[in-house]
């Protein structure tokens, strides 16, 4: 074999495992995206069993998006003054309180498996994504004036997924107010945190 076959074969070869690469990658990242879907199911289904109106899902614009806007009554407090718990500093989004109005809450979702970096996804709500979802909610609302005059907040929902053993496919009880837990394709995924007023008013 001479030198020329030698270098066309490991360019061959390097082409070949980039593509790979490349197939993998967005494999995991398709994979990701539909996890991450599951995830944003769990949470519409568990609010609306809060009697939780879903206006949206994954509703965007050009400075980001929100996983889902939802419309209920906020029984715990007239006015959210946000969670003093919270790990997030909190931001002011210019809406009227109104009494007797409905809240409008902007949900982030964060779906993680165990042994993830960043704290179960609450570390990737950083302040430049706090920053990107409250623009994006404030352009919502200016296409929405219908909604802008009741009190707004943002949410956290933090889901744990779990791969089930091919073997054990246990029969989950249907979901309530104290059951978090959807099982959809091979996986378990399981409401582990709902921030309510994560970093809002």
């Amino acid at each position: 074999m001479c030198s020329r076959d030698s270098s066309e074969l490991n360019s061959t070869r390097k082409r070949d495992r980039s593509t790979a690469t490349a197939g993998a990658s967005a494999s995991k990242s398709a994979n990701t995206r539909a996890l991450g879907a599951l995830g944003e199911n769990l949470v519409a289904e568990w609010l609306q069993q809060q009697g939780w109106e879903i206006l949206h899902r994954q509703w965007y614009c050009r400075w980001g998006e929100i996983d889902i806007i939802a419309l209920g009554r906020d029984e715990q407090t007239e006015i959210n003054r946000g969670n003093e718990n919270s790990p997030f500093p909190i931001l002011r989004l210019r809406s009227a309180q109104v009494p007797d109005s409905q809240t409008l809450a902007f949900v982030e979702v964060k779906t993680r498996r165990r042994g993830n970096w960043d704290a179960g996804g609450m570390l990737a709500v950083s302040a430049a994504k706090q920053a990107k979802i409250w623009q994006t909610a404030e352009i919502f609302l200016s296409n929405r004036p219908d909604l802008a005059n009741n009190s707004c907040r943002f949410d956290v929902a933090l889901v744990r997924c779990e791969p089930l053993r091919q073997k054990a496919k246990p029969i989950l009880p249907p979901l309530t107010g104290g059951n978090s837990e959807s099982a959809a394709e091979n996986y378990q995924l399981t409401l582990q945190e709902y921030i309510r007023s994560a970093f809002s008013n």
